[in-house]
């Protein structure tokens, strides 16, 4: 069989799931070094999606396009139609970037905007799809017209047939992920605690021995003043990754709760706080940081006493490669991959109130465990089989999975007829 010159290959991720394809692209390019694969040369294009994406790639693909980034998290108030012409408008930022460039296949990971943006694109240009599925509860509903979808294990790869009628989905065994979190550790890449402190301007005299707060996608606005309640009563320095929440908002909330002599911190509004106490407390709100922008986030995980995190996979597997003591945040999202994974790592699973008590005995709390690492090389080299063997004739779910996600996500039936005008 005579080789394809050239492959071109367009992936689509937001942070999490750029480390998820950061693997494989590698692997890739080794295996194309040693000519083993189905063509000579691979390009990689990528469709960045929201802060961090474009920074960890840049250096791993031919070139980067930006298509947006998320509306969640209380990040945006947009209604129901202004929200559906943001997405569009980034749909065809997506179209704009994949048009005239000859590409032979879109990779998608993850189950955020970037999914739904990417693979209408793909859609509407006729570019085969191959989607890399890691939360099987609640995926994005364009999946359904993926050529293949990949899946970490058995037990979800049945579950997305019987729950969605879901036809292509392949059972790789484990999260690529995990690989690149363990290169970063092993190729020396981890920063020392000084100079995550000087990166993160981190006074090292008040931060020394510090818990790091993460909030993530697993939280909802109204979850943050419960959440500084619970920080509040915590005896060691915060220091606060805000992810999916604005940096000033977060700021705000501690200075409101700092500032109003605790009133609005009590449990009990008839409990009389004395002037000492009064102090504490207000020393312990000096001792919590709010950081924001892009920065190292496994070396700041590295270096922390322990993690809380109200985050989905992306930090289940951080935590779960790096052993970082760790509680996750039980959140709204009750059923999950990442609380499927995060009970399996045994890391514990809690409500917000019982987070002070959990931290303050951090003797206690124990290292995840398991090892994912294995599985991700697995996983990995099943991905590159796919690729470089794939089915372009691979029949699609369709409309009927569709309508069977959008059922699950409930959220999102208001887009369904933009989508069915914009596929006609």
């Amino acid at each position: 069989m005579t080789k394809k010159e050239e492959f071109n290959i367009a992936i689509a991720c937001e942070l999490a799931p750029a480390k998820t394809l950061i693997p494989i692209i590698e692997k890739l390019k080794e295996l194309g070094t040693l000519d083993k694969l189905n063509w000579r040369k691979t390009n990689i294009i990528a469709l960045s999606h929201g802060e961090g994406s474009e920074q960890i790639l840049k250096s791993h693909v031919n070139e980067i396009h930006s298509i947006g980034k998320g509306r969640g998290g209380g990040k945006t108030g947009k209604n129901n139609l202004q929200l559906a012409y943001l997405i569009f408008k980034d749909i065809l930022k997506a179209i704009k970037a994949l048009r005239w460039k000859n590409i032979d296949l879109l990779i998608s990971c993850g189950n955020a905007g970037d999914v739904r943006k990417s693979i209408a694109a793909a859609k509407f240009l006729r570019i085969p799809v191959l989607h890399i599925e890691q939360d099987i509860y609640n995926p994005i509903e364009l999946i359904s017209f993926a050529n293949i979808i990949t899946v970490p294990s058995k037990r979800y790869e049945d579950y997305l047939k019987n729950s969605y009628g879901l036809k292509n989905v392949k059972n790789i065994g484990g999260y690529p992920m995990a690989s690149y979190v363990h290169d970063y550790v092993f190729k020396g890449d981890l920063k020392s605690k000084n100079e995550v402190f000087k990166e993160c301007k981190i006074d090292e005299n008040d931060f020394n021995d510090f818990i790091l707060f993460v909030l993530g996608g697993d939280l909802k606005e109204d979850d943050l003043n419960d959440l500084i309640l619970a920080i509040h009563e915590i005896d060691f320095p915060i220091i606060i990754v805000p992810y999916r929440f604005k940096k000033e908002d977060i700021e705000n909330l501690i200075d409101t709760c700092k500032n109003s002599n605790l009133h609005t911190l009590k449990h009990d509004d008839n409990v009389t706080t004395s002037i000492k106490s009064r102090e504490d407390s207000i020393n312990k709100f000096s001792k919590i940081m709010v950081l924001d922008g892009f920065f190292d986030m496994l070396s700041l995980m590295n270096v922390s006493e322990a993690i809380v995190f109200g985050a989905g996979m992306g930090m289940v597997i951080e935590t779960g490669v790096l052993k970082i003591p760790s509680l996750k945040i039980a959140g709204f999202h009750k059923v999950h991959g990442s609380v499927d994974l995060a009970n399996h790592l045994k890391i514990p699973i809690i409500e917000i109130n019982d987070i002070p008590d959990k931290i303050n005995n951090i003797a206690n709390l124990n290292k995840p465990q398991g090892d994912l690492v294995n599985d991700s090389k697995i996983a990995t080299q099943k991905i590159i089989d796919i690729i470089n063997n794939f089915d372009f004739k691979s029949k699609k779910s369709g409309f009927n999975s569709m309508r069977a996600i959008w059922r699950k996500r409930s959220k999102f039936r208001w887009l369904f007829f933009y989508f069915i005008a914009f596929y006609i």
